[in-house]
């Protein structure tokens, strides 16, 4: 269970709520010990797929000992499943940050149209989209690996969603026909970004982008 979605009980009347305390020292290097394992694994995830994530080639990365990764990830497919989460926690945060830096909400009509279409496109081609990949066409046959995904990918999806709202803002989103829209637009990026696995070539030139642009001014009606 992910902190924060479930609610601490309200303190009584008149107390004060407990002051938050500072890790120790040997909790933050547990904590900055994880946190290595982890970006190892999802760099791993990235150079070498799947089956090149080993528990070895990401000890190797991590630079960290055998026993300290067996110590906080027992299993391969324990540190791939945390991995996904923490993979899930980059990919949030990087859309968010996108969204805040990159859309200038005096830009309306067509002109915002236009560049929140390449940039929902250009998110499929970030190296952490390749992590997410593996572990889902892993996942087809590892029922350990696919239980452990489904929750972390539907907490995600509604975070994306919430993010892409952003990026088209108020106005757009208030439409109608938005939601499918922004449906249409996910899932149909998602497939053609596929094709580039073994098709490698600018996806800024992709003959959908201008299609999935037209589209997105018709049903918006901009």
């Amino acid at each position: 269970m992910y902190i924060g979605m479930v609610s601490s009980p309200e303190a009584p009347a008149g107390t004060a709520a407990p002051a938050e305390t500072a890790p120790t020292r040997r909790e933050q290097r547990t904590i900055t010990s994880q946190r290595r394992i982890l970006e190892a694994a999802v760099d791993c995830l990235i150079e070498h797929g799947f089956a090149g994530a080993t528990t070895s080639a990401i000890q190797a990365r991590a630079g960290v000992s055998r026993g300290r990764l067996l110590h906080h990830f027992p299993s391969r497919e324990d540190l791939l499943v945390a991995a996904a989460r923490h993979l899930a926690a980059e990919r949030v945060a990087a859309t968010t940050a996108r969204a805040v830096a990159e859309i200038d909400d005096r830009v309306t009509g067509s002109t915002r149209v236009t560049n929140v279409v390449e940039m929902m496109w250009m998110s499929f081609h970030e190296p952490h989209f390749w992590a997410a990949v593996e572990l889902w066409t892993a996942s087809r046959t590892n029922e350990w690996i696919a239980g452990a995904l489904l929750p972390v990918e539907r907490h995600l999806g509604g975070v994306i969603r919430s993010s892409i709202d952003r990026m088209w803002g108020p106005e757009l989103v208030g439409h109608p026909r938005y939601a499918q829209l922004r449906e249409i637009l996910f899932t149909s990026m998602r497939g053609v970004a596929l094709a580039y696995a073994f098709d490698h070539r600018d996806p800024r030139r992709d003959p959908h982008l201008p299609q999935w642009t037209d589209t997105a001014l018709v049903l918006l009606e901009v």
